[in-house]
């Protein structure tokens, strides 16, 4: 997820979107010269493991075939072998350059006249897609609605641009229009820079290695970016982008040897290359002593890293490393959670362990305030992680992690979609059945070769951070060489597959026809949708709905310390207690929410259902809100708010929600300043959230909704045994939804040393989802700026002009009030926060003139509604759907209506609704960032000029 999406999200300003929206477009891609004859003999089965099956064409092409007809949908997933470690000198971030490029035209989508381009093909196919680059490879996977059409021309796309692509200069620099992607690369390069935790763990990273690639981020270097030239960016694409280097996925509902023929006569059409790949060989020396880097920059918080250098994922000590991992850093029974969380001397753990084709990196870190004691932090992690011998790893901490991390596994190989992008790594680490065979070995795992691997690795002389020390006898540690799974293979036929399910028709009426709805005497209501999922999972939502305006005054900062304390133990659970069973039921929890709510989500297996309710309910009813584990959620908010105060992107949204906030201090919605909100924080203590709880918790205006695998007769029981009879002392009264009528406004923020800048685009908008004109309000934003890297602001902003990473737009209509408002934002280098409002004005101001036009609008309604089609395939998405309409006393009838109008738009209607609300003298702006540093320099550029 890009910074700016994640942040909003977790502000609860921008919603969840579907990538969006295409005509079926079939091509055999262009042979190029200097490649063997084409061999278009039949695909040759390699193996096959729990459902998905290898095939080999030809050309060298490896293909694996994942059927999966319990959703409506198909992920295709391609894995080039090839990433940043594969980049010379002056050539870092060329792969993620390249990866960037692959979304321009490429020979037969988009140059040729008449068809679209790669982003139009994803957009108008509703699908989820990105592309990724790592140190060992590069992948682009989508996810789309299965039929034939998305599928044929998806495959074509990705045969076209595998070979085809134009890498040409003026997409990636134009000299005389200075536009192209590298400023948007740099501009996402900026964003990392403006993380003062992340450029600190990079720096670890680079000290530690001396000459392998691993020791370089992935973006590369700034002047890499800014100098990589054409030749050498399309030498590398035709070098590394070809059949014999590449993995393509299919999986969900298709029919196997159909999609296979038609694989084989799209990308069979492609000659071997001559070439040959010469592997890589640089290795890194055995480390022979600690190492250590201070990094000095602007930020909120402090922090300690130590890394150490392991093993490659393939080997068979990856699997000991990664529970060891678990074992050092879950909270809260890791063992350094316990010694710096608990103590105070940290406010939170970090942990990052990197996937590797060669001996990688792993890092532990902690966070400590501002005002903490950073020189014990590091003595204390230091000890737990160099001192494992005196205190061994036990038997217990093994298996907590082995049930944790199995009910991971088994969750993602109940889910298609997530197994397929899951095996990338796979893939990259040497074998995509190495996800099974490691799953495997998990099970069979012991303590005594955990701690194993601790005395292994975890030594002072294979450590960067601390300071060199001169001995007469170094104790230096060999890590394994590259790992040869092929051994470890060899026989290997994994486990069962896993259960299959219903083909279900995600369509609302079908969803309406099989929803079972009910409301118990206490008023809380319920909405159930039994189907056959893959797996036999289901999901679960309960809503809480608590308190009123005049009883909520002054708590908003209480009711979210209660709601995030809820899962951290019971009267009769510790929090560990409360984790490990969730573990052992294989249920995944998240409980979310504030003073106004709670959700509640589980999602887990049929046969575990029962006994995850029962706990849930404990969690809920009776939670343990005990003063330790308060003060260390207090310590992490606190930390967290403190690290956000010189920050660009909280200081915007911070802005930006005060200036569309028309409620009075002390309103449980009211927006307070950064600083004022840290001192709020601060201020709560562990008595007023025991109150909180005691009178505002119950379920008399509770929804609830299940979707999945479960008997509806059992559930519906249960849920009145748990929750008919508890009832909040204070009565819920919905509270009305409010917009301040801003106009115009202009804030601007200066956030010192930061390359990144924010801005926001905001006008208030008197509207209800329900009327007339919302379709058309909502097809006209989703062309300015809703579609995925394709809309009006997107081609002009980021496409055509290079300026920022993420620019888009959204229009948020409330149900009940007409208090909604629309919002555009982007970001970019301070320098260039001027010249993208100017071209965020002149696009609103182009398309209120001219308007849209019927091919946007087409592709747009296409796009839109496969989204929407897409969205209802995830049954933790639709639970929170129904239990959130039953609030509203909706149906899934209002998503029928919506997308027939939707359907019904004429262009006419979408650019009158557009020009009627938004008024571009109206719009406000928000901006933050290092604007007295663009000045400074603008004033030394004039004056040196004038020198002259």
């Amino acid at each position: 997820m890009k910074p700016i999406t994640a942040l909003l999200l977790a502000a609860g300003i921008l919603s969840p979107s579907f990538i969006l929206a295409a005509t079926p477009v079939e091509t055999a891609p262009t042979q190029k010269a200097g490649k063997a004859a084409p061999n278009r003999g039949a695909a040759v089965k390699v193996t096959s493991v729990e459902g998905i099956t290898e095939y080999r064409l030809a050309n060298g092409l490896r293909v694996l075939l994942f059927p999966d007809a319990s959703k409506p949908t198909l992920t295709t997933n391609i894995v080039y072998l090839v990433g940043s470690r594969h980049e010379n000198y002056g050539e870092t971030g060329m792969a993620h350059l390249l990866e960037h490029l692959l979304f321009k035209p490429s020979a037969n989508f988009g140059i040729k006249k008449g068809t679209k381009t790669p982003v139009e093909i994803l957009n108008s196919t509703g699908a989820q897609f990105n592309g990724t680059t790592w140190y060992d490879r590069t992948n682009y996977y989508a996810t789309f609605p299965a039929n034939d059409d998305n599928l044929r021309q998806m495959l074509a796309m990705e045969a076209d641009r595998m070979v085809n692509a134009a890498i040409d200069q003026n997409d990636l620099w134009n000299p005389k229009t200075q536009k192209g992607e590298m400023t948007v690369v740099r501009n996402e390069f900026e964003m990392g820079e403006s993380d003062p935790i992340g450029v600190t763990s990079e720096r670890i990273q680079a000290i530690a290695y001396d000459w392998h690639n691993y020791g370089k981020s992935t973006i590369g270097a700034r002047s890499d970016i800014e100098q990589v030239n054409i030749p050498r960016l399309r030498a590398f694409y035709h070098k590394y982008y070809q059949p014999d280097n590449a993995v393509l996925m299919v999986a969900g509902r298709f029919d196997e040897a159909k999609v296979l023929q038609q694989i084989n006569d799209l990308f069979g059409k492609i000659p071997k290359p001559t070439r040959v790949i010469e592997p890589t060989y640089t290795a890194e020396p055995v480390q022979d002593g600690e190492r250590a880097v201070t990094v000095r920059r602007s930020g909120g918080t402090q922090f300690v890293g130590a890394g150490y250098h392991v093993a490659p994922s393939g080997n068979p000590d990856a699997v000991a490393i990664e529970v060891l991992g678990h074992v050092l850093t879950d909270a809260p029974a890791g063992r350094l959670h316990k010694a710096l969380v608990e103590t105070k001397l940290a406010s939170k753990i970090e942990y990052n362990s990197v996937s590797n084709l060669e001996p990688g990196y792993n890092l532990f870190g902690a966070l400590v305030p501002v005002d903490g004691n950073l020189d014990a932090a590091q003595a204390a992690m230091l000890k737990v992680l160099e001192e494992l011998k005196a205190q061994p790893i036990t038997d217990a901490e093994v298996a907590r992690v082995k049930q944790q991390l199995n009910k991971q596994i088994e969750l993602a190989t109940s889910n298609t979609a997530r197994l397929t992008i899951a095996l990338t790594e796979s893939l990259a680490a040497g074998d995509w059945r190495l996800f099974f065979l490691q799953r495997d070995q998990l099970d069979k795992l012991t303590a005594a070769q955990v701690q194993a691997a601790a005395e292994k690795y975890l030594k002072s002389s294979n450590r960067t951070l601390g300071r060199f020390i001169p001995t007469d006898a170094p104790d230096r540690t060999v890590v394994p060489a590259y790992a040869d799974v092929a051994p470890q293979l060899a026989g290997y036929t994994g486990r069962a597959v896993v259960a299959q399910g219903e083909a279900f028709d995600p369509s609302p009426e079908n969803i309406e026809a099989r929803t079972q709805r009910f409301t118990l005497p206490n008023g809380l209501k319920g909405a159930l949708l039994p189907k056959k999922t893959k797996g036999s999972t289901v999901s679960v939502v309960l809503k809480l709905q608590l308190g009123s305006e005049e009883s909520l005054r002054g708590k908003g900062q209480v009711g979210s310390y209660t709601a995030n304390l809820l899962s951290r133990g019971t009267d009769k659970l510790s929090r560990q207690e409360v984790k490990d069973k969730f573990d052992q039921l294989g249920t995944q929890v998240a409980i979310t929410g504030g003073a106004e709510g709670v959700t509640a989500m589980l999602m887990g297996k049929r046969e575990n259902l029962p006994a995850a309710m029962d706990l849930l309910a404990q969690v809920l009813q009776k939670p343990a809100l005990n003063a330790t584990e308060f003060l260390e959620l207090q310590r992490e908010r606190v930390g967290r708010a403190e690290q956000e105060l010189p920050e660009p992107q909280p200081l915007a949204v911070n802005a930006f929600r005060r200036l569309l906030d028309a409620t009075p201090e002390g309103h449980v919605r009211h927006v307070a300043t950064l600083p004022a909100e840290l001192a709020q924080w601060k201020a709560i203590n562990v008595a007023d959230v025991k109150a909180f709880h005691g009178a505002y918790y119950g379920a008399s205006s509770a929804t609830f909704a299940a979707v999945g695998d479960f008997d509806p007769a059992a559930l519906k029981a249960q849920v009145a045994s748990l929750y008919g009879s508890w009832k909040a002392q204070q009565p819920y009264v919905r509270i009305p939804d409010t917009v301040k009528p801003v106009s115009g406004e202009k804030v601007t923020l200066e956030t010192p040393d930061k390359a990144n800048s924010v801005l926001f685009a905001i006008q208030p908008i008197p509207l209800k989802d329900d009327a007339a004109s919302y379709p058309a309000l909502l097809m006209a934003n989703h062309m300015l700026g809703g579609g995925a890297l394709r809309s009006r602001l997107a081609d002009r902003i980021r496409q055509k002009e290079g300026l920022s990473y993420g620019v888009g737009s959204q229009v948020s209509i409330p149900s009940r009030e007409p208090a909604g408002y629309w919002m555009a934002y982007a970001i970019s280098a301070p320098q260039n926060t001027v010249k993208v409002e100017a071209a965020l004005r002149e696009e609103i101001a182009k398309v209120l003139a001219d308007g849209f036009t019927e091919a946007e609008l087409a592709e747009a309604k296409k796009g839109w509604l496969q989204s929407q089609e897409v969205g209802r395939t995830q049954d933790s998405g639709l639970a929170r759907e129904l239990a959130g309409y039953l609030a509203q006393d909706r149906t899934m009838a209002y998503d029928k209506d919506l997308e027939t109008k939707v359907a019904a738009l004429t262009l006419a209607q979408v650019n009158q609704g557009l020009r009627e609300y938004l008024k571009p003298s109206a719009v406000s702006i928000v901006t933050a960032g290092d604007f007295a540093k663009v000045a400074k320099e603008g004033d030394s550029g004039a004056k040196a000029t004038t020198s002259k």
